[in-house]
């Protein structure tokens, strides 16, 4: 399994070098939260803020979510676009140092388990569920289990790929998936799909992030104020509610194979920190801190924090409001500093 291999790649950690440079590159994949990337790719705002501190940033488009987070881990990209969950599973457990450097967003619906022909998530009691296995899809599934009495031992997951999910569904023998927007929105439009559990009901506990590599932002940080720039410079114009804002939100939509109507409705399950203040506030919260903790739980159990991991808090996890874990093995960080500086108009 991929991110299985990932944690042995990052054994050997590290092809990196976290050294002062000028040139990084950074990548992402398709998801709502993380078409401002693209977009401010596109329409070279990433470049003029990279352009202000004498950098030069390249910006990757990667069509396999798990595959962009592997090439982070091992050192191909400077920054990656990923969940709070997977951060910690992938790069952290790995023994590569990371931080959030900005907290985007967290899901609000955008994360979903569909059943076909059924219209109760209890329904799902002895059924297959496909979905990208230990993944935060996976956490989703095992927090909606949990909320109707249930357990995966009450379930067979079925691992897939992302890049496969909507093609599956309409299958003789596929009966429940797991899965994120927009692949969640066009399964929705199938016969026979229902969706029975979401992350609405989970609030706050699927983060979305840009994550860099902790050493390469201690030796540049230049880096972290160019990207921290770019990025709510982006959020200031993609939540404008004049043409600007429209035509933002349209070339999103249209990158992620949708329209405006289907992006904006990606978005009303998105709770988007569009302001850095409001980015600041969440990663301050003790909630996230609580969020880290459960994360970790549900990543021990399943075997995501190493062979070696004695139990949930072998890696400590730094947030604002305190530790959860070891806190002389942190390898994953919630740094608001740079989102406080474009709060503070400092960057």
């Amino acid at each position: 399994m991929k991110r299985f291999a990932a944690l042995l790649l990052t054994l050997t950690f590290s092809s990196f070098s976290t050294a002062a440079t000028d040139s990084f590159k950074i990548c992402w994949s398709i998801y709502v939260g993380w078409m401002p990337w693209g977009y401010g790719a596109e329409q070279k705002i990433v470049d003029k803020w990279a352009k202000k501190y004498d950098l030069d940033i390249e910006v990757v488009q990667i069509n396999d979510y798990i595959e962009s987070i592997n090439q982070y881990t091992t050192g191909e990209f400077a920054a990656c676009a990923m969940t709070n969950m997977d951060a910690l599973t992938i790069p952290a457990a790995g023994g590569v140092d990371s931080t959030a450097l900005i907290v985007g967003d967290f899901s609000n619906g955008n994360d979903g388990v569909v059943l076909k022909g059924y219209d109760k998530l209890q329904n799902i009691k002895g059924q297959k569920v496909n979905l990208v296995e230990l993944s935060v899809s996976h956490y989703l599934l095992a927090r909606g289990l949990e909320s109707v009495g249930m357990s995966e031992s009450d379930v067979t997951v079925v691992n897939t790929s992302d890049a496969d999910m909507v093609a599956v569904f309409p299958t003789a023998g596929v009966t429940s998936v797991a899965t994120w927007n927009p692949l969640l929105s066009e399964i929705l439009t199938m016969p026979g799909a229902n969706k029975v559990f979401d992350s609405s009901q989970i609030p706050g506990e699927i983060i979305d992030l840009l994550v860099i590599n902790t050493d390469v932002l201690k030796a540049n940080p230049n880096l972290g104020k160019a990207l921290t720039g770019a990025w709510y410079e982006i959020m200031a114009t993609m939540s404008d509610a004049g043409p600007a804002g429209i035509a933002a939100r349209t070339a999103m939509g249209s990158a992620s194979g949708t329209d405006l109507a289907g992006y904006e409705a990606q978005l009303a399950s998105t709770k988007m920190f569009y302001s850095a203040e409001s980015a600041v506030e969440f990663t301050k919260s003790a909630a996230l801190k609580t969020t880290m903790k459960n994360v970790a739980e549900f990543s021990f159990e399943h075997g995501l924090l190493g062979e070696g991991a004695p139990d949930a808090g072998f890696i400590g996890i730094e947030t604002p409001a305190g530790v959860f874990g070891n806190s002389s093995n942190i390898k994953f960080r919630f740094d608001p500093s740079y989102m406080q500086m474009a709060a503070d108009g400092k960057l």
